[in-house]
C-alpha cells in the first residue's frame, strides 16, 4: 500500500467484513425462535466431503417452533439427522423419509444465560480482530512516516482517523451484542 487513502479504505473494508462475520455468528445463536440460518454452521458428511445442510435440501420454517429440511437425496436423510444431533445446538430432529422436522424447544433460563455468554465471546473475538486491523493500519502509517512519504502532522492525523474507524466498529459490535442479548433473554 502506498498512500493513506488506500490504507484507510482497506482497513474500513476489513472492519466491515468483521462486523458481517459477527452478524453471521449471532444468526447461528438461537433465541427460542426457528429460523433457517440456525442450521447454517452444520456440516454433513455427504458424497465424501463435508457439505452444508442448505446444499443437501430445502430448509424452511413452517412455524415459529419448527425447522424442516426436505432432503433432495433420500439416502442423505440419516446423515443430515445425525449432523444436527451432533451439533452443539441441542436439537432432536425427527425424520420421515425425505422430510426432517427439527422442533425448537423453548429456552430455559440457564440456557439463555449460556447463550448470552457465547454471544459475548463472539463479540469479544471480533473486537480483538478490529484492534488487530487497527494495529496493522497504524504500522502502515508508521512505515509511510519512516519512508518520509508523510509529515509528522499527517501521521498524527492519520492515526486519529484510524482510531475513529476502530471506535465506530467497536461501538457497532457493542450495539449488536446488546440487541442479541435482548433477543436471547426475551421470553
Amino acid at each position: 500500500m502506498s498512500d493513506f487513502s488506500s490504507i484507510k479504505n482497506e482497513t474500513k473494508s476489513k472492519m466491515d467484513k468483521t462486523l458481517e462475520s459477527l452478524k453471521a455468528d449471532f444468526g447461528s445463536l438461537r433465541a427460542g425462535r426457528a429460523h433457517a440460518s440456525l442450521l447454517d454452521g452444520i456440516m454433513v458428511e455427504a458424497y465424501g466431503s463435508m457439505t452444508p445442510i442448505a446444499q443437501l435440501g430445502t430448509v424452511s420454517t413452517p412455524d415459529a417452533r419448527t425447522i424442516s429440511i426436505s432432503v433432495w437425496d433420500r439416502s442423505m436423510a440419516k446423515a443430515v439427522e445425525k449432523a444436527i444431533m451432533e451439533s452443539e445446538l441441542g436439537l432432536n430432529p425427527a425424520s420421515d423419509g425425505q422430510l426432517i422436522r427439527v422442533p425448537i424447544p423453548p429456552l430455559s433460563e440457564e440456557r439463555r444465560k449460556e447463550l448470552t455468554k457465547v454471544a459475548g465471546k463472539y463479540a469479544e473475538n471480533n473486537k480483538v480482530a478490529i484492534r488487530n486491523l487497527r494495529r496493522d493500519a497504524l504500522d502502515e502509517v508508521k512505515k509511510l512516516k519512516k519512508d518520509n512519504a508523510i509529515s509528522e502532522d499527517d501521521e498524527k492525523r492519520y492515526e486519529n482517523e484510524i482510531q475513529k474507524l476502530t471506535d465506530e466498529a467497536i461501538k457497532k459490535i457493542e450495539e449488536l451484542l446488546a440487541q442479541k442479548e435482548k433477543d436471547i433473554l426475551q421470553v
